[in-house]
């Protein structure tokens, strides 16, 4: 190897930490809303569906259209039968 290649050169595009300022003032008039931080749905619950799953079913409303008859095959969730004894 050469000793030039093993050499640490300073990128000229690169500017050292002396630039930067002890505080800086920001204009919160020209801020802009957060559009990835959506509010929060507490009913809204996010599944991940295995592959096979996800190229038959490829929509939520796909999804839901399957589980909702099912759902309603289940007995009541929070009710047991009773045991006869």
């Amino acid at each position: 190897m050469k000793k030039e290649t093993m050499k640490r050169r300073d990128h000229p595009k690169i500017t050292g930490v002396s630039n930067l300022q002890k505080e800086y003032r920001f204009d919160y008039k020209k801020a802009k809303p957060n559009r990835f931080a959506g509010r929060k749905d507490e009913e809204r619950v996010v599944i991940v569906l295995d592959s096979d799953v996800s190229k038959v079913h490829r929509s939520t409303e796909s999804v839901n259209a399957v589980l909702r008859p099912l759902i309603e095959t289940m007995p009541p969730k929070g009710k047991s039968k009773a045991v006869s004894g």
